[in-house]
């Protein structure tokens, strides 16, 4: 399999969005009618369950770029919703939906349900995927492993999935919890070189365990075809803007790992036993930015928060280098307000009870956005 090179630092972001009936606002299979006004459209595409819909951006130099495009992309998906009788939100997670979900009537998608049989009609989530552009094969897989350690951060950055089928769970991103149960999700190995990797990938192929590399669904994972990494970790986002705020992030991160090929950066995350990295990102989904990780093999730990700020005051100089210092910084406000998505629905149920309430906040939120971002 060849790696396809792209310039780097290219941006793209795959958005998984919620499809809701008007009146009583649970999920509804709503991907066909929809797609039929889009029949040509490279940028608006289903996925494996008909209560989704995808919208992918162009290839951007920044995130400004693609934040423009998909603007317009998700204000068209949302006023055709509007007409054939849907709402449109975004969360990880729709926080009271109890039904399972109908595959989409496509060859690969009704291969995947005859492999998964059940559990692939509860795998209802719904993630932000972004990919950033690499020259070469050895650079891409340097960064999936580079980015590894800076799973629990993205997690805890992105969380909007603490309710499911009506329950508070208790977790920041339960639809980590979800997909735990699957057969290709999840931390990544780490590979040494391409070459490694492609000892991997043959021997997974002729033993049947993937057909094709669309088949590997990790939290990082590399995109021959496409020259890019890309990062799959984080829940759908309620707002476009955080979208790419997060995506800005992933952006100014690899930046900065990429200029630091050869170096062991003091206090910031690195590798570590994969018992600990599992149970790094594991807290991270129960608690957030209050998780405590473990940051060497002697067991000493921080808070996610105090990672964070580490992070962000290391990294930020590469922000205003590659023209991303207005995303770069709204995140940081964010975070230091304390308005994740998880923290905003929770207050909304400890206020109401309602998990109806909540979803109600979501379209809100993301109705909101589309009407009142401007761009330069």
């Amino acid at each position: 399999m060849e790696f396809v090179p792209s310039k780097p630092l290219t941006v793209g972001v795959e958005l998984e969005l919620q499809l809701l009936g008007k009146e009583k606002l649970n999920l509804i299979n709503g991907i066909q009618p929809l797609l039929e006004c889009y029949p040509e459209s490279p940028y608006i595409k289903p996925e494996f369950i008909q209560n989704t819909v995808e919208v992918i951006s162009k290839v951007g130099e920044n995130t400004a770029e693609i934040h423009e495009h998909l603007l317009q992309l998700v204000k068209q998906v949302k006023q055709t919703c509007l007409m054939l009788g849907m709402e449109l939100c975004a969360a990880g997670t729709h926080p009271f939906d109890r039904e399972l979900a109908l595959f989409t009537p496509l060859p690969r998608y009704l291969k995947m349900e005859k492999d998964t049989g059940y559990l692939g009609h509860t795998q209802i989530t719904f993630s932000t995927q972004v990919h950033i552009g690499v020259q070469d094969a050895a650079e891409a897989i340097y960064l999936m492993r580079a980015l590894k350690p800076y799973l629990p951060l993205l997690i805890a950055l992105s969380a909007s999935s603490p309710f499911w089928r009506g329950y508070d769970t208790g977790f920041v991103s339960y639809r980590l919890r979800i997909l735990a149960a699957s057969r290709s999700y999840g931390i990544p190995p780490s590979f040494n070189d391409w070459q490694q990797f492609m000892d991997f990938y043959n021997a997974s192929q002729h033993a049947g365990m993937i057909q094709t590399i669309n088949d590997i669904h990790w939290d990082i994972r590399v995109r021959p075809h496409w020259g890019t990494v890309e990062v799959r970790v984080m829940d759908a986002q309620p707002t476009l803007t955080e979208s790419m705020q997060l995506a800005s992030f992933v952006r100014v991160l690899s930046a900065y790992l990429l200029a630091h090929q050869e170096a062991n950066i003091e206090n910031l995350p690195h590798a570590l036993p994969w018992w600990i990295e599992k149970d790094n990102y594991y807290m991270a989904s129960r608690l957030g930015l209050k998780a405590n990780c473990v940051v060497d093999k002697n067991g000493s730990f921080k808070s996610i928060y105090e990672i964070w700020q580490i992070v962000q005051t290391e990294i930020q100089p590469y922000a205003n280098e590659i023209r991303e210092s207005e995303y770069f910084e709204q995140l940081v406000k964010r975070v230091a307000e304390r308005n994740i998505s998880y923290q905003r629905q929770h207050t909304v149920y400890e206020e109401t009870r309602s998990c109806e309430k909540v979803v109600s906040l979501l379209i809100k939120e993301l109705a909101d956005d589309l009407a009142v971002i401007k761009l330069e």
